[in-house]
Parts: C-alpha cells; sequence; structure tokens
C-alpha cells in the first residue's frame, strides 16, 4: 500500500514537471511564439541615432541620417511611430509599418542624447 502511493506520488510529480516545462518549441500548427513588442516614439530629428528605452541609452547600429543630420528620406520628422522587441539584454530592434528596421545596442556610458540639434 505505502509503495503504490509512493509511486502515485512520484508519477504525479513527473507530469507536473512535463507541464512546467520552458522549452520554446513551436506551438500547434508549427507556430512559434513571438517575443513581446511594445509601442515606441523614436526621436528622429537629429536622424536615428539612439535611444532611451527603459531608463537605458541604446545606440542605433549603425546610426543613420540624410548626411546633413536629418532623419533619411521616408521617415518622420521629428518622431516616428512603431514598436520595439527586446532581442537580448543588450539589444532591441525598432520597426514601423512603413518596413523600417532598426537595431539599437545598449551603451552603459551613455547618459543623454549623443547629439542634441535644433
Amino acid at each position: 500500500m505505502m509503495r503504490s502511493r509512493l509511486l502515485m506520488i512520484l508519477s504525479g510529480g513527473l507530469v507536473l514537471a512535463g507541464c512546467a516545462s520552458t522549452s520554446h518549441s513551436p506551438a500547434a500548427g508549427g507556430v512559434s511564439p513571438t517575443p513581446a513588442t511594445t509601442p515606441y516614439s523614436l526621436y528622429t530629428h537629429c536622424g536615428i541615432i539612439d535611444a532611451r528605452i527603459d531608463g537605458k541609452w541604446y545606440q542605433a547600429a549603425p546610426p543613420l541620417s540624410d548626411g546633413s543630420g536629418n532623419p533619411p528620406a521616408g521617415w518622420g520628422n521629428p518622431y516616428q511611430e512603431g514598436v520595439i522587441r527586446k532581442v537580448s539584454a543588450t539589444e532591441v530592434n525598432f520597426t514601423d509599418t512603413k518596413g523600417h528596421n532598426v537595431r539599437f545596442v545598449l551603451h552603459p556610458k551613455i547618459t543623454g542624447p549623443q547629439q542634441i540639434c535644433s
């Protein structure tokens, strides 16, 4: 009797452990879940240089401009609306409905905008 109770408890623990798995295998239908995105207003007035996200400064890799300190053609000015997606502890991506895609890398030594323009 004691042995069968012990087997039931151990079997139940294995079932629960299987349910608590954190594997990132594809969901039903073969579709993998995507990381969450957050709406973001990217400041573009001086070009796409840096971004403050969650109180930390990230640097565009590479920075983008029209060569005269403005955003490239096709970008909003002074802001471009879009979303950010955290890729890792040190990298985020900005995307928008126009197809823009900018990679930003955490720059721990930056404490403010790298460039201030009029």
